[in-house]
């Protein structure tokens, strides 16, 4: 969406006033226009899709802006459209007789243009961002809904309570919804299950905190069993601490059951001999045709792939058959410590299970949950090693792309607040990066730089909640107007501080602190040191590195040397020490930065 398809609709019975109004706007909007009541609703009736912005006159002959207001507002099409009354009463009556009609502004005649101008960008970016917003969060809710359509999914709390489960869930569980919430999983736990296992489980979910993948056996509601390869997420807030936990799971009953069978029918004498090699073989084309599979000796050489591997790696049997297994791409964000513990582990004689990821022949990554077997003769010796795979290359991009998508909207929540004070477009890009540049450095984990850098870009998310005669005054502001200007700190913190979202929890403490001081005097709570927030030390040093360098609506940029003297200055005063060193030897890394984004 841009400027052009804003849809604005004039409505005023003096020509004089429409054609000010329309020149000012200029092409750079969808403009109608309309000289009395009945044509305007006319107008708003015949359109498909409401206006977004409807300026409005209220002294107009038959039918005055108020009352045309009322009928506008009964049809909920346009419960979307901001109107925006215009009218040389400015009376506080006047004034709020049409904001309890469902105006969004008030602008006074005669009509100032550049005060008019920044009143109407602010609006069309506002409109522009929320139908991003809008399209981003339908598309995270299809993202989920693709998730929950493709594998059984549910949730339970930290105490192991269930709390949602999908339509998958319930089909192969045979329990309603209503059966499951509100009980543990053991309801569909199968006797047969070794209770070891689920010690394992729930020491690692819970106590190490960190992602569980098995086999299990379920029963259902009718009493028969069902098998699932599972993987089982912590959820965690910024404390560490467990907030529920996410199960997806596969459906493998028929490898599993046919495995039982084989178990069974083991006792192999003379007389079975044929029958249990022919269940072998059953056995052996059931897993073929339901997994990827690749063997290689004990050389590493590759001396087996089955049709599936050929079809997702693109792979013929005459490029990979006497290959080593090098000869497989290993996607290079894989550390070598994580391929030499698989190794270790098939060289003890033990199987390895965990997620590996290739780069195959179309030059993209698959990822896989491998279960990787060494098969050892009655001897003890190694014969070859069997890699069992399950494609999940779709769910961790969904995965990812969920990610990525909440991070865009959390980003678009930023602009909004820079919009507010019309700011820089880039200011938020640039102070997300410096301050993921300046966490690394500091020694931040990957993580926690990542939080910052998703986080960052909201620390005026406040400013939402400052009057605009305040925040966009070109002069100096008054020890009043300065009071309510310095409390967008607390306004964009209290409303992130409840959000049980690690990101945004982040963005509340960068929105609290960034206008904290090294040595006690910036605001809200005044608090020194290493009582403020890593968070908050950082994105101070960016917030004002960029600042200082950018045109505001009260000031001009200034020029480089007055802006590195002024940090200097107030290294241990406002700025954390360590920092500010930090910040010039890499001085050039944050400058590249700048350039990169400029406005």
């Amino acid at each position: 969406m841009n400027l052009k398809t804003v849809d604005i609709l004039i409505v005023d019975d003096e020509p004089i006033n429409i054609h000010t109004v329309a020149n000012l706007l200029d092409e750079n909007y969808n403009i109608s226009i309309a000289t009395n009541a009945k044509s305007a609703l006319d107008i708003i009736n015949e359109k498909n899709t409401p206006f977004h912005i409807i300026l409005l006159d209220i002294n107009m002959p038959n039918m005055n802006g108020f009352e045309l207001t009322e009928k506008i507002c009964e049809d909920k099409k346009n419960k979307d459209s901001h109107i925006i009354f215009f009218s040389a009463d400015d009376s506080a009556d006047y004034i709020q007789k049409g904001i309890d009609l469902g105006a969004s502004d008030y602008i006074t005649k005669p009509i100032e243009p550049k005060k008019f101008l920044l009143k109407i960008s602010f609006w069309t970016k506002l409109i522009i961002q929320t139908t991003e917003n809008k399209k981003n969060t339908q598309l995270l809710e299809q993202y989920k809904n693709t998730v929950d359509r493709s594998s059984i999914v549910s949730k339970a709390d930290a105490k192991g309570i269930i709390t949602y489960v999908n339509e998958a869930f319930c089909e192969i569980s045979g329990y309603s919804k209503e059966e499951l919430l509100g009980n543990p999983h053991n309801i569909v736990r199968h006797p047969d299950m070794d209770s070891s296992v689920f010690k394992e489980m729930w020491h690692c979910i819970k106590d190490s905190k960190k992602p569980w993948m098995g086999k299990i056996k379920n029963r259902k509601k009718d009493g028969s069993d069902y098998w699932v390869q599972t993987i089982i997420n912590p959820i965690l807030d910024k404390d560490n601490n467990v907030l529920e936990y996410i199960g997806i799971r596969t459906d493998v009953t028929e490898i599993e059951q046919m495995k039982e069978h084989l178990k069974k029918q083991y006792d192999i004498t003379q007389g079975n001999f044929n029958e249990v090699m022919n269940l072998s073989k059953l056995y052996e084309k059931a897993m073929d045709q339901s997994s990827i599979i690749l063997r290689a000796n004990t050389d590493k050489i590759i001396t087996y792939a089955n049709d599936l591997f050929y079809e997702i790696s693109g792979y013929t049997e005459e490029e990979l058959i006497g290959k080593p297994y090098s000869y497989i791409k290993t996607d290079s964000t894989i550390k070598t410590s994580y391929i030499d513990e698989i190794i270790e582990s098939l060289q003890d004689k033990k199987v390895w299970k965990g997620q590996i990821r290739n780069i195959f022949k179309d030059g993209k990554i698959h990822y896989f949950l491998a279960t990787v077997v060494p098969i050892i003769n009655l001897k003890g010796e190694i014969l070859e090693y069997m890699s069992i795979r399950q494609d999940i290359t779709e769910i961790v991009e969904l995965h990812q792309e969920m990610e990525e998508t909440q991070r865009e909207i959390i980003y678009k929540m930023g602009e909004i607040g820079e919009s507010r004070s019309n700011e820089t477009g880039n200011h938020v890009k640039r102070v997300a990066e410096y301050s993921k540049l300046l966490g690394q450095l500091y020694g931040l984990d990957d993580k926690q730089a990542e939080i910052l850098f998703t986080a960052s870009p909201m620390h005026d998310i406040g400013k939402v909640g400052i009057p605009d005669s305040i925040l966009n005054k070109p002069g100096k502001l008054t020890d009043e107007e300065w009071e309510v200007m310095r409390t967008h700190s607390t306004i964009g913190y209290d409303i992130l501080k409840n959000s049980k979202r690690e990101v945004l929890q982040a963005a509340g403490i960068v929105a609290r602190d960034h206008h904290e001081k090294w040595d006690g005097s910036g605001y809200p709570r005044n608090i020194k040191g290493e009582d403020i927030h890593i968070y908050g030390r950082i994105t101070a040093i960016a917030d004002v590195f960029d600042a200082l360098g950018s045109h505001r609506c009260y000031k001009e940029a200034w020029e480089d040397e007055k802006i590195f003297q002024l940090l200097k200055d107030q290294k241990a005063k406002h700025f954390d020490p360590v920092l500010i060193d930090l910040f010039f030897d890499n001085l050039d890394k944050f400058k590249a930065i700048r350039d990169r984004y400029t406005d």
